[in-house]
C-alpha cells in the first residue's frame, strides 16, 4: 500500500529495505522449474482433499505437494512479504503464486530429477550452482519449519499470527544466513523462495501462477503473441492485451 510519508509502494520499500533485493544469487534455481510431473512424486488432489478453480484458465487449484493448510499458509504469507500487494496490483497470493511454488515442489523441481546430485557437497562460490545434498522439497519443507520456528522463538506465536513487520524482520535474518538450518544455508533457502515467487508471479498461467495475467499486466508484458503485424510500423507505445500458451 502506498506511504503516507512518501507515497511510495510497500513494494519499492521492501526492494530498499533488502527483503526484496535479491542480493543473494543461488544456482540451479530454474533447471526443472517450467513443468511438473503430476504422475511422479506428486500427490493427486484426492488426497489433499478439495480444490477450487481457477477461473484464469479452468484448471483447478489444488495442492499437491503440501499436506497440511499451516505450511501452506506459511508460504503463502512469505510470498506475500516478498511480492506484496499495493497499488500497482495483486501480490503473490492474488497471482496464485502459493499454488505455483506447491505444484512445482510435487515435480522435477522439488525433486531435482533432472539435476546432478552426488557427492562431495561442499560450500561452493555461488557460481559453482547447486551445492546441496537436499532436494529442494527437502529444503522448503525445512525452510518453512524454521520460519514457524523463528516466530515461535521471537515472538510466542506463529509465523501465520506475526504482524508484517515481524515477519520481515524473520525473513531478513533467512535473507542474511542468521538463521541455523541442516545442509543447506537459510541464505540460499531465502534465494530459492524469492527466486520461485518472482517466477510464480510472472510465468504462464498454465503452470499455475500469474493469475489473470495480472503480473504480465504489471509489467506492460503482451505474452505469447502469434505476430506484431499489425503494430509494428506504428510508432506510437503499443499496449497490447497478454495473450497465454493456453489461447494457441
Amino acid at each position: 500500500m502506498s506511504s503516507d510519508k512518501n507515497n511510495v509502494s510497500r513494494r519499492d520499500f521492501l526492494k530498499t529495505t533488502g527483503i526484496a533485493a535479491g542480493t543473494l544469487v543461488g544456482g540451479g534455481l530454474i533447471g526443472g522449474l517450467v513443468g511438473y510431473n503430476i504422475q511422479g512424486k506428486g500427490t493427486s488432489t484426492l488426497e489433499h482433499g478439495g480444490h477450487e478453480t481457477n477461473e484464469a484458465t479452468g484448471s483447478p487449484k489444488a495442492k499437491m505437494f503440501f499436506r497440511n493448510e499451516k505450511d501452506f499458509s506459511i508460504l503463502s504469507k512469505a510470498t506475500e512479504r516478498i511480492f506484496p500487494e499495493d497499488d500497482l496490483g495483486p501480490g503473490a497470493i492474488g497471482l496464485d503464486v502459493p499454488y505455483f511454488i506447491d505444484h512445482q515442489l510435487a515435480g522435477n523441481y522439488g525433486s531435482n530429477s533432472k539435476e546432478y546430485m552426488q557427492a562431495p557437497f561442499d560450500v561452493g562460490a555461488p557460481t559453482q550452482g547447486y551445492q546441496s545434498r537436499l532436494t529442494r522439497a527437502e529444503i522448503f519443507r525445512q525452510g518453512i519449519q524454521k520460519l514457524e520456528d523463528e516466530a515461535q522463538k521471537r515472538y510466542q506465536k506463529s509465523f501465520n499470527d506475526l504482524e508484517g513487520k515481524q515477519m520481515d524482520e524473520i525473513l531478513t535474518a533467512f535473507q542474511k544466513g542468521d538463521i541455523e538450518m541442516v545442509g543447506v544455508t537459510s541464505a540460499f533457502f531465502f534465494t530459492l523462495l524469492r527466486a520461485a515467487t518472482l517466477e510464480g508471479a510472472y510465468s504462464d498461467p498454465m503452470y499455475g501462477g500469474n493469475r489473470n495475467m495480472d503480473g504480465w499486466r504489471m509489467k506492460g508484458f503482451p505474452g505469447h503473441q502469434m505476430a506484431y503485424i499489425a503494430q509494428i510500423e506504428d510508432a506510437k507505445f503499443q499496449k497490447i492485451e497478454p495473450n497465454p500458451l493456453g489461447n494457441h
